[in-house]
């Protein structure tokens, strides 16, 4: 069964659904550097159909898409006025909202169904009027619709506590009965099976302005601290905190840790272990700062793929 890959990013989607059978036929992204990240990571020298398509949604046609079976989209969760969609997209925000992007498509498509992802408060931004919206114009279209809040830790066998809404629907009433969301399974990695042993001077703090700041606050060798640009926060899980798009820039939400050398951030590499990314998926030449972006912008790929191998049997 084929699919479509909406707000690639870097592929932990794709990852994912590979790994669970399906095939994918088009990917699209606004993000320059995501594409490098992407391209190097997935497209032969001579198989140009596998890169992605790079273009704001808005402005890519649903002729230019190719048939599929399933779309899928970790789609950014972007405000939309209730008050000018009851007045039918009059006012900006409403028509700005790519989110109408995945319902255009889906309507000149059809496709069986789709998996959504989204950030945890979707459930209650705008006290609960955006998931209203968002089921409504689902279920116009036909599709059966259920979401679930999945924590990684919890669901993906991964030291990260990342929760996240998923959406999926369905069009066909059987498919929809036969599906069901994966159950918890046991945390078996903990911290140090996603980190690196030889690590570049360049992450460590040691002789940095911050260091005096954060170096009596960072004890403990099992704990993956994050500084909050004024006060260090250690996660008592014993897992990573949520990775976020902006820990490389300027220096909010960093995920620290000390090891045998000193006290110093998390590198990329070791980003792309708390997100479930395989061994052998190529960072590219960028700057820190894109890669640091992109996984926190990414997808846990072992939760994603457990929801698809399960919207796989119900299709």
């Amino acid at each position: 069964m084929k699919f479509i890959d909406l707000f690639a990013g870097i592929g932990g989607i794709k990852i994912a659904l590979e790994n669970a059978g399906f095939q994918c036929v088009f990917s699209n992204d606004i993000d320059n550097y995501c594409k490098i990240t992407f391209d190097i990571n997935f497209s032969e020298i001579f198989e140009i159909e596998k890169q992605m398509f790079l273009g704001d949604i808005n402005k890519i046609s649903t002729q230019k898409i190719p048939d599929f079976d399933l779309l899928c989209g970790g789609f950014p969760c972007q405000p939309f006025s209730v008050a000018g969609y009851r007045q039918g997209f009059k006012d900006e925000k409403g028509r700005g909202n790519v989110f109408f992007d995945i319902i255009r498509i889906l309507k000149d498509k059809k496709p069986k169904a789709f998996l959504l992802e989204n950030v945890k408060n979707l459930k209650s931004h705008d006290k609960g009027n955006t998931i209203k919206v968002i089921y409504e114009e689902l279920e116009k279209l036909g599709y059966k619709v259920i979401d679930k809040v999945m924590n990684a830790m919890e669901y993906g066998n991964i030291p990260q506590n990342r929760e996240r809404i998923y959406i999926v629907g369905f069009l066909d009433q059987k498919s929809f009965n036969n599906f069901k969301f994966p159950t918890k399974i046991p945390l078996e990695k903990n911290i140090h099976d996603c980190l690196e042993k030889n690590i570049d001077k360049k992450y460590y703090y040691n002789e940095k302005p911050l260091y005096k700041k954060i170096k009596n606050d960072i004890t403990k060798k099992d704990t993956v601290y994050q500084w909050r640009r004024k006060y260090v926060r250690e996660n008592k899980n014993g897992v990573c905190p949520t990775l976020t798009a902006n820990m490389g820039m300027g220096g909010h939400n960093v995920p620290i840790i000390l090891d045998d050398n000193g006290i110093r951030k998390l590198t990329p590499r070791e980003c792309a272990n708390f997100q479930g990314f395989p061994d052998n998926y190529i960072l590219p030449k960028i700057a820190d700062s894109q890669l640091y972006k992109q996984f926190g912008n990414s997808v846990v790929i072992p939760v994603v793929q457990r929801i698809a191998e399960n919207m796989k049997k119900a299709l």
